[in-house]
């Protein structure tokens, strides 16, 4: 059984990608509202799959039967493997942690769906640093076809080897990082990022210009700064400071015009405003799938 802690976008697709191929999952949140919402969304999703002839009938039913949803973090007792997908925020996850440490079975491996943040630091908070390891989902995770495994200071081969298979069993490709600030992928794709907010902070261009010269230009599927905002610019600026703070660079320095949009709660699609304004976009309209 697969506990999954945090019922937003993460969360609940990766519980939903864990359900549909026919692993048990336990989805913790401690806010009610928040499992009513990831439960809707885990539904909505399967039903449109099985309409567009992706999944059976069969199969659907069986992923919706094999989802628990539950405010109580002492029901994963029970589970084998938890992976958490709350905020990014270093202290708030060894809290989590902690208390995990003392709930979960004693083999139990407890694994973070970080972005950024050291496995070797959220490991020594706990009594079982060898079954520690980040598993880093992109968004959306029953989408997207990679996840990357990084290992703590002192994760075991065995805990390695058991991510690793339970990655492919999801259908997942598997890239492996050392436990450095930003991993792989957000160690090359935010300062391109915080890059086009300095480019459009300097006035060098317009932020459609920008998108477009990066899609057309370089054949990405979706303009930084749109990206910025599908990802979250509170995320993208959590992730800066932590490259910043822990490469010690002033290349990773966040762009003060991506500060200040997260200061004006201007967070991107989750709040209908980030570099591009989307309160008048139609509902349902939202982007495709990306990083």
């Amino acid at each position: 059984m697969i506990g999954v802690i945090g019922g937003g976008q993460m969360g609940s697709g990766i519980a939903q990608l864990t359900a549909m191929h026919g692993i048990d999952v336990c989805l913790v949140d401690v806010n009610s509202q928040a499992l009513s919402t990831a439960s809707s969304s885990i539904s909505s999703s399967i039903n449109r799959l099985v309409s567009k002839s992706q999944l059976s009938q069969d199969k659907a039913y069986d992923a919706i039967k094999r989802l628990r949803f539950t405010t109580d973090l002492n029901d994963l007792c029970f589970a084998d493997f938890i992976i958490e997908a709350i905020v990014e925020s270093e202290d708030v996850k060894k809290s989590l942690f902690v208390q995990l440490d003392k709930i979960a079975k004693s083999s139990a491996i407890l694994a973070s769906n970080t972005s950024s943040i050291s496995i070797t630091r959220l490991a020594s908070s706990t009594s079982r640093p060898k079954q520690v390891i980040g598993m880093h989902f992109m968004n959306p995770p029953p989408v997207m076809k990679l996840i990357e495994i990084v290992r703590g200071a002192d994760t075991s081969d065995e805990t390695f080897a058991a991510t690793k298979e339970l990655s492919q069993r999801l259908g997942k490709t598997v890239i492996t990082s050392q436990d450095y600030s930003g991993f792989i992928v957000n160690r090359i794709l935010m300062p391109m990022i915080n890059e086009a907010f300095y480019t459009l902070y300097t006035n060098v261009a317009t932020k459609e210009d920008i998108d477009t010269g990066m899609k057309l230009g370089t054949n990405h599927p979706m303009g930084p700064l749109e990206l910025a905002d599908f990802i979250g610019l509170d995320v993208c600026l959590s992730i800066m400071k932590v490259l910043h703070a822990g490469l010690g660079d002033n290349k990773y320095a966040p762009c003060p015009l991506l500060v200040q949009y997260v200061d004006a709660g201007r967070l991107g699609r989750k709040r209908g405003i980030g570099v591009y304004d989307y309160s008048k976009e139609p509902r349902g309209s939202k982007s495709s799938s990306r990083l």
